[in-house]
C-alpha cells in the first residue's frame, strides 16, 4: 500500500454497493432458513462458520484478525502512525432464532465494505482502523444482550459471563472453546480512539419520513427480568376450578399487566414479554410453574424505574388472588445513552455533504455501541428497513440504502480520522 502524505486525499474512495450486497447474501447462507431468513445462533456451528469466512475475507484485504477471550474479532487494518489506537467500527454476526439478513451484519459487511474501499484505493489513514465482529449482542441464546461488548466495557466480568448458560444449560466458556475462538487477550485490554456503528433502524421512523440516514444520537434505557410463577400440578377432569393453583392463568393476567404498565406510559414507553416456559406442558395437567421473560424500555431511565415499581406491585397481587408465588428477578439494567457530541456531529456533516436525507433519532433496541459509549467516543448510522420490520425472517432493506449507510460511514471514519489527536 502507497502511504499518503496527507488524509485529505480520499477522493477515490467510494464504497462498491455490490460487493456489500454479495457479502450480504453470502453470509446469509450461514444459519439460512426456508423462509429467507438466518437462524445464527451465538456459538454455534453457524456462528463458527460466518467466523470463519470474515477471518478469510479480512485476511484477503491485508487486515490482521485477532479475537479476544470474549471470542470478540478484530479486523486491523495498519495506519500511518500504527501506534496511534484504533478508531473502530463494527455490529455483531448474531441473530434471533428466526433473524433476518441485516439486523447487525449490516454493521460489520458494511465495515467491511469500509476497508474493501481503502484496499482498493492504496489509501492509509493515519490511524490503524478495526472492524469489531461482537460476541452474542443479540442475548437469545445466552442473556443478557450484548454481553461481550459489556465485558470489553467493564459492565459485566468476564467470569460471570463464561459461567453463563443457555436453556439448555450449555455453560457459555464451553461452547466458546468448542468453536474455536476463545482468544488469549483479556477482553478489554485493547486500546480504541472512537466506535462507530452502522446499524438498521428497525422501526418505521425512517422510511415513513422518506429519510435515508438516521443520526442515532443515543439509546433508550431498558431493563430485562425472569419470573417465575409457581402453583401446583393437578389432574384437569378432576380438580375443581375454584381449588386449582394455575400457574398458567396467573401468567397469562401477569402478561396483560406488563402491556397496562407500558401502555400507562405511553408513548414512548414499551413492555414486551417475549419468551414463556409452561410446566408440566401437558394436555390434561393443571400447569403448576411457568417461567416468562420482560423487556422493559422507555428513552427516560425515571420512566424506566416507574415501571419497574409499578410491575413489582402488580405481579405480586395477581399472584396472591391466584393462589400462586412470583418470583422477579431483574437480570439486566441497560440506562439510556447519551452519544458523544462530535461523533453525532460527524455523522451529521457526512450526511450533509452526501445530501441524503437525514434526521436526528434515539434507537429504541440496544446496541454494542451504547456499552462502548461509556468508554470511547461513539455514534450509530441508522437506514431504513422495510416497515420497521427485524428480529423477524422478513427483515428487508435496499442495495441503495445498505450502500449510503456504508458511505456515511467512510466518510465519518475519514473525518474521525483527521479530528482525533492520540499522541
Amino acid at each position: 500500500m502507497t502511504q499518503n502524505s496527507s488524509i485529505g486525499h480520499g477522493d477515490n474512495l467510494f464504497i462498491d454497493g455490490q460487493d456489500l450486497w454479495s457479502d450480504l447474501m453470502e453470509t446469509a447462507r450461514f444459519g439460512g432458513t426456508p423462509k429467507g431468513g438466518v437462524r445464527r445462533l451465538t456459538l454455534t456451528a453457524e456462528d463458527r462458520q460466518v467466523r470463519d469466512w470474515f477471518v478469510r475475507t479480512c485476511q484477503e484485504l491485508g487486515c490482521t484478525v485477532t479475537h479476544d477471550s470474549m471470542g470478540n474479532q478484530f479486523a486491523r487494518r495498519a495506519g500511518q502512525d500504527d501506534s496511534l489506537p484504533p478508531i473502530t467500527i463494527g455490529s455483531h454476526l448474531d441473530t434471533q432464532p428466526t433473524g433476518g439478513k441485516f439486523d447487525g451484519i449490516l454493521g460489520v459487511l458494511g465495515g467491511l465494505a469500509v476497508l474493501r474501499a481503502l484496499h482498493r484505493a492504496g489509501y492509509v489513514t493515519r490511524h490503524p482502523i478495526e472492524l469489531i465482529n461482537w460476541t452474542n449482542e443479540e442475548g437469545s441464546r445466552f442473556t443478557p444482550p450484548m454481553m461481550c461488548s459489556g465485558v470489553f466495557a467493564g459492565v459485566f466480568t468476564e467470569q460471570e459471563v463464561l459461567d453463563k448458560r443457555d436453556r439448555a444449560a450449555l455453560r457459555f466458556g464451553d461452547e466458546l472453546e468448542a468453536i474455536g475462538y476463545r482468544g488469549s487477550e483479556p477482553c478489554g485490554q485493547h486500546p480504541v480512539t472512537a466506535y462507530f456503528e452502522l446499524h438498521i433502524e428497525q422501526g418505521p421512523i425512517l422510511e415513513a419520513e422518506g429519510k435515508t440516514i438516521g443520526i442515532v444520537t443515543g439509546v433508550q434505557g431498558a431493563r430485562w427480568y425472569e419470573v417465575t410463577v409457581r402453583g401446583k400440578d393437578a389432574h384437569a377432569g378432576s380438580t375443581p376450578m375454584p381449588m386449582r393453583h394455575d400457574a398458567l392463568l396467573a401468567a397469562a393476567r401477569m402478561i396483560e399487566a406488563v402491556s397496562t404498565v407500558a401502555l400507562s406510559h405511553a408513548p414512548t414507553a414499551v413492555g414486551t414479554v417475549g419468551l414463556i416456559e409452561n410446566r408440566p406442558n401437558s394436555n390434561n395437567v393443571v400447569p403448576g410453574e411457568v417461567f416468562f421473560t420482560i423487556d422493559m424500555r422507555d428513552p427516560d431511565d425515571a420512566v424506566v424505574q416507574q415501571m419497574e415499581a409499578l410491575l413489582y406491585d402488580l405481579l405480586p397481587e395477581i399472584a396472591e388472588r391466584s393462589g400462586v408465588s412470583v418470583e422477579i428477578v431483574r437480570i439486566w439494567d441497560a440506562p439510556a445513552v447519551h452519544f458523544d457530541p462530535a461523533c453525532i456531529g460527524m455523522v451529521e456533516a457526512a450526511a450533509e455533504e452526501s445530501a441524503y436525507g437525514a434526521r436526528r433519532i434515539v434507537s429504541g433496541p440496544g446496541h454494542d455501541a451504547a456499552y462502548m459509549a461509556r468508554i470511547t467516543p461513539t455514534a450509530m448510522i441508522f437506514v431504513p428497513c422495510l416497515d420497521g420490520l427485524s428480529h423477524n425472517e422478513a427483515e428487508s432493506i435496499t442495495e441503495k440504502d445498505a450502500e449510503a449507510g456504508a458511505s456515511i460511514l467512510l466518510k465519518t471514519v475519514l473525518k474521525a480520522d483527521a479530528a482525533f489527536n492520540n499522541v
